[in-house]
């Protein structure tokens, strides 16, 4: 018999749902995360390399709120790109080709017994937390203190203008990186689903190669 204070997962979780592409917390605060692209600092000149350090600092240094950095690394795996080299094999006309594509097989599946891959990911989590209290409308009375809740269309209506808010953020986060040379991509729902998954289900879920 489980012990009467076990808690489920998600108490531990600050997440409270997902909408229109942003992450709700339990709080009442928002957020918004961009997949963001890699650059590799040792292809580049030790000036190029100097200017890129210079231009992040600059654009830390230009940002009015706070932004957190998360890189995400996941075992690939190579178990769906194998099964569609072993179908392709097996509709192979040709003896040499159907040859090759074994040992192809073979090669990756020794290569992937001996070397860890990894792939990894970089995230940026962009915050608004806004006002943490609702002034009702009638009377002037905060709710939220004394167990009060907003009804749905404050609810909206609340959503809406933190929205309109961090979009602004978005904007100055991405123009920022885009000087640098980052790529930056903001997750829709879909993602911040699976994100959000794969983060606290470490070991159900890794990265499937593509063919």
């Amino acid at each position: 018999m489980a012990p009467k204070n076990t808690q489920a997962s998600q108490d531990f979780v600050d997440v409270s749902s997902v909408r229109d592409r942003f992450l709700i917390l339990k709080q009442g605060g928002i957020r918004a995360v961009l997949l963001a692209s890699a650059i590799n600092l040792s292809l580049k000149s030790a000036d190029e390399q100097q200017a890129t350090i210079l231009q992040y600092q600059n654009f830390l240094n230009s940002l009015d709120f706070s932004i957190q950095m998360v890189v995400q690394s996941r075992k690939l795996d190579m178990r769906a790109y194998l099964l569609s080299l072993e179908e392709r094999s097996q509709v192979q006309k040709e003896e040499l080709l159907q040859i090759q594509t074994r040992e192809y097989i073979e090669f990756i599946r020794n290569f992937m017994e001996q070397v860890n891959v990894m792939d990894k990911k970089f995230y940026v989590v962009i915050p608004y937390d806004g006002e943490s209290l609702a002034v009702s409308k009638g009377g002037g009375g905060i709710k939220g203190i004394f167990g009060g809740k907003k009804t749905k269309s404050e609810q909206d209506t609340s959503f809406e203008r933190k929205r309109a808010q961090i979009e602004q953020r978005i904007a100055i986060v991405q123009s920022g990186l885009g000087r640098i040379g980052v790529r930056t991509e903001q997750l829709d729902t879909e993602g911040l689903v699976e994100l959000l998954y794969s983060t606290y289900n470490p070991g159900d879920i890794r990265v499937v190669s593509e063919v």
